[in-house]
């Protein structure tokens, strides 16, 4: 079903301005003096033929006062197509759209500093967290056909940077697109659970599940992580925890363009194990070439979200059918002249 109806409606208000305006500005008739002489007489012309001009007048009036009222009305469909075109009237065509069964995935990836360590080795060759953060994610997003999954970073803030979707194309290449310290160079990972919490749990139940990659410390943020996984529980959400990083004393880390040691990149494993077991979920390690696996088999065993069907309105603008209107009694206009000056003749009788 199609519905009818104006953005603005209150510009309506405008529509009678037309008719109050003789009420409101009345402007002052011009007085033509009489002539007088020098001795105060009235000097009076006379027309030879004043009964002929007379007669040719009365013949002509009808169509003088249909003229007059013709530029009126024209007048008056201009404003009305102005002030119609204002109120943005709109169709709301029914757009309805079937989301197939499926889970509701919420992915938030620690994108802080501590993501340009280089504690990981791929077939040699020295990676960061980061790197191992987007492959590992990247073959678990494409797997997930039929999913809805969304996308969290945070840093020294929690940001979404893509809401529930089955588009899972568009999530992989914003997720190509994260680099460590692009939402600050500390780490909220008790505001990113706190954010993706409150992203699901307007979703139906069975089917919450968050996957939390980050190291495990936390350094920013309103939020502690464990009191974060306390209103994941409460809420039904599951998280499934994957820790990057190792436990290494000094750990190698890109910064600013160079490669430094610091000793303070460790991961916090025992956090991340409680956040996990508080919610229902469980943890891994993201060098373990099976944890996608069991990500997957764990979330296989949950209840799928039920098919739902949402019907949103889209406008489509009218607002051309009124202004076209308006251009139209624009140009007629102009083809009644003798209607203008009888307007004109009128306004300043009345």
């Amino acid at each position: 079903m199609t519905l009818f109806e104006f953005q603005w409606p209150w510009l309506a208000l405008l529509l009678p301005l037309p008719l109050l305006l003789p009420f409101l500005w009345r402007e002052h008739e011009d007085t033509a003096p009489q002539e007088e002489t020098l001795q105060g007489e009235r000097i009076t012309l006379l027309h030879p033929h004043v009964d002929q001009l007379k007669a040719a007048y009365q013949a002509r009036r009808p169509r003088r006062q249909l003229a007059g009222w013709l530029y009126r009305l024209l007048l008056y469909l201009l404003w009305a197509g102005l002030v119609l075109a204002l109120m943005r009237p709109q169709w709301l065509v029914p757009h309805t759209e079937v989301s197939a069964p499926g889970y509701d995935l919420m992915l938030a990836v620690d994108a802080s500093h501590s993501m340009d360590a280089l504690d990981f080795t791929v077939e040699g060759r020295q990676v960061s967290r980061m790197q191992v953060v987007k492959g590992v994610m990247g073959r678990f997003i494409d797997a997930r056909a039929g999913d809805r999954i969304g996308l969290i970073i945070f840093g020294s803030g929690a940001y979404v940077l893509s809401p529930l979707t089955i588009d899972r194309a568009a999530v992989h290449m914003l997720l190509e697109r994260v680099v460590p310290s692009i939402a600050g160079g500390s780490t909220a990972l008790g505001d990113a659970v706190a954010l993706g919490v409150k992203k699901l749990r307007d979703r139906p139940p069975g089917s919450r599940v968050m996957i939390l990659i980050a190291d495990g410390d936390n350094t920013a943020g309103s939020f502690q992580p464990l009191d974060s996984a306390q209103l994941a529980r409460m809420a039904g959400v599951r998280i499934y925890v994957i820790g990057v990083g190792s436990n290494q004393e000094r750990i190698p880390i890109l910064h600013e363009g160079k490669i430094e040691y610091w000793d303070d990149l460790t991961m916090d494993e025992d956090t991340l194990r409680r956040l996990a077991e508080i919610t229902g979920g469980a943890y891994f390690r993201a060098t373990d070439t099976r944890a996608l696996e069991e990500i997957s088999r764990r979330i296989a065993e949950l209840e799928k979200t039920e098919t739902e069907t949402r019907t949103a309105y889209l406008p489509e603008p009218l607002y051309r059918w009124p202004l076209g209107l308006s251009l139209a009694a624009l140009l007629a206009l102009g083809l009644f002249p003798e209607g203008r000056r009888r307007f004109i003749v009128r306004q300043a009788s009345s």
